[in-house]
């Protein structure tokens, strides 16, 4: 295990620069890169409500080793914007998967490793699921992430559905009403609550916020977590995806699957649930005092992971 304590953090208004523009796909992505261009590939996928800057101790290191890499907003997120107005803003899981893999034919990247936690670590699962020929290796957060929607109705243990208030209240249009209102508050709660032992300013938490302020934010997160339960259609141009995805395929590339020990919203266990789901060589490991952000939380571990599969 890699222990997650930094003598030499980032300060919490240090900013992942500079950043860069492509069209990939429906977007127009804004992205983080650094190192050698000739080096092999990181895509450093971040999740929700946060943004690039779960990296900013993560990226440099990886860097400073050869590797080339990327650190893109997601959909929603930032400076990231639609490309034709007349997209829908969805949030479903394809989605956003489809758009890590647009964003590397963009960037002529052939093959990378992906690594990601939330949203990002779902992007991450599903193009290692759907595009093994494009993966080096994946590092992921809680374990086997690509949604099972077919089953989504099926309750969970009491103490975990009180976790997942939130989903449950974007349910609502009163949810749409209260997170357009409120993005920064909700997101501060979650963050709180998720990440119970990190001491995070508000300078860091600003530094991050800005993301939100995106008008697309809204649209894309309520679509999100209406999805993931059946109620929402997705996106047309996703459906065969969507389709591939319900089968939930096993993943065929080397993994590294990593808890935080005190993540607030998922639970760490003991790595069997979903071992069934990788079938290469897979790695599992509890970060200790880590929660739910564990790249900007648990940089060092982080980070050893992804080298650890760039080094094969």
């Amino acid at each position: 295990m890699t222990d997650n304590v930094s003598s030499q953090r980032a300060p919490s208004t240090k900013r992942l620069e500079p950043l860069r523009q492509v069209d990939a796909g429906v977007l127009s992505i804004v992205y983080c890169e650094a190192g050698p261009s000739d080096g092999p590939a990181v895509m450093l996928m971040h999740g929700f409500p946060y943004d690039i800057h779960s990296y900013v101790d993560v990226a440099p290191p990886l860097a400073a080793q050869g590797c080339r890499v990327i650190v893109p907003y997601l959909r929603g997120y930032g400076p990231t914007t639609f490309r034709d107005k007349a997209t829908p803003r969805s949030g479903e899981q394809a989605a956003v998967g489809a758009d890590m893999m647009a964003l590397m034919d963009a960037l002529g990247i052939e093959r990378a490793v992906f690594a990601g936690y939330d949203w990002g670590g779902r992007a991450a699962s599903i193009g290692a699921a759907l595009w093994p020929e494009r993966c080096i290796g994946l590092v992921c957060t809680n374990g086997y992430m690509i949604q099972d929607i077919a089953h989504a109705m099926v309750p969970a243990p009491p103490d975990r559905e009180v976790a997942l208030w939130y989903q449950y209240y974007f349910q609502l249009e009163r949810g749409r009403a209260g997170l357009a209102a409120n993005r920064r508050g909700i997101a501060k709660i979650l963050w709180t609550q998720w990440s119970p032992s990190w001491a995070f300013d508000d300078a860091c938490f600003e530094r991050t916020a800005v993301a939100f302020d995106n008008p697309d934010y809204v649209d894309v997160v309520i679509h999100s977590y209406r999805h993931r339960y059946g109620v929402v259609d997705g996106d047309p141009q996703y459906v065969d995806l969507q389709r591939r995805l319900a089968a939930l395929p096993v993943i065929t590339v080397p993994t590294i699957t990593l808890d935080g020990g005190d993540d607030g919203v998922t639970a760490a266990g003991d790595g069997s649930a979903s071992a069934a789901k990788y079938t290469a060589r897979r790695a599992y490991r509890v970060i200790p005092g880590a929660g739910h952000n564990l790249p900007q939380e648990a940089p060092e571990a982080f980070a050893a992971a992804v080298m650890e599969l760039v080094k094969g």
